[in-house]
């Protein structure tokens, strides 16, 4: 009797302490302040299914990424996103962005931008709403290099942009 009792609560064990998985919703960018070439070097980094998801709700079709399926229409609405979902004012300016290209990672889509015409690196401002949309739980993680500093930013949906100070 002793048996089942141990066999039953080694049984049933799991089952009561399993939680459900939870997906976490995260994209990181990465900005790095080159001052030989006077740029700012953005990479940033997006879940394939999380974009897919959010595009496929805003166009109301299939997006097949990193795929024979993909077409050029695809990647231009992929960066036309991207360039709408993140807003940066460098030096309390509005920054311009410079599309460089994509490339995949397994799961990952990682797109590289340019902010060109930056002497010096006073203040960022980033705005960063990509994917706020689909996912409360979404984060937009922020990395900012120099040579003097590295900052970082967590974004959410309560709060989608945050400012960093180099001058001090």
């Amino acid at each position: 009797m002793k048996f089942l009792k141990i066999a039953l609560i080694l049984l049933l064990f799991p089952l009561l302490t399993a939680s459900s998985n939870h997906k976490f919703y995260v994209s990181i960018t990465t900005i790095e302040y080159a001052p030989k070439e006077q740029t700012l070097q953005l990479i940033t980094k997006i879940f394939l299914d999380d974009i897919e998801d959010a595009l496929e709700t805003r166009y109301g079709r299939k997006f097949n990424f990193n795929s024979k399926k993909e077409t050029k229409e695809d990647g231009e609405i992929l960066k036309e996103y991207v360039f709408q979902k993140i807003k940066i004012n460098v030096n309390g300016t509005p920054a311009t962005f410079k599309y460089i290209g994509k490339e995949y990672d397994i799961d990952v889509v990682k797109l590289y931008i340019e902010i060109p015409n930056i002497s010096t690196l006073q203040s960022i401002e980033v705005e960063n709403k990509v994917l706020l949309e689909m996912f409360d739980e979404q984060q937009n993680i922020i990395h900012v290099k120099t040579n003097a500093a590295r900052r970082s930013l967590i974004l959410e949906k309560q709060n989608p942009k945050g400012l960093l100070n180099f001058n001090d």
